[in-house]
């Protein structure tokens, strides 16, 4: 364990990275995933309301 008066070293130093190319997937992956996400909550959607429909008596 630390007595506490230690003294600790930190970087400042801001290192250039690639992270510009590494988001640019990333954000494609999450447009696709939320792309995918909306098809799916529109087809279960279309689904129940299908399903209303047919339980619904229809008296004309």
């Amino acid at each position: 364990m630390s007595a506490g008066n230690e003294q600790l070293e930190v970087e400042d130093d801001l290192v250039e990275s690639d992270d510009d190319v590494v988001e640019a997937p990333v954000a494609e992956v999450a447009k696709t995933n939320l792309s995918k996400r909306r098809t799916i909550d529109n087809l279960l959607e279309e689904r129940r309301l299908q399903k209303q429909l047919a339980d619904y008596d229809f008296d004309f």
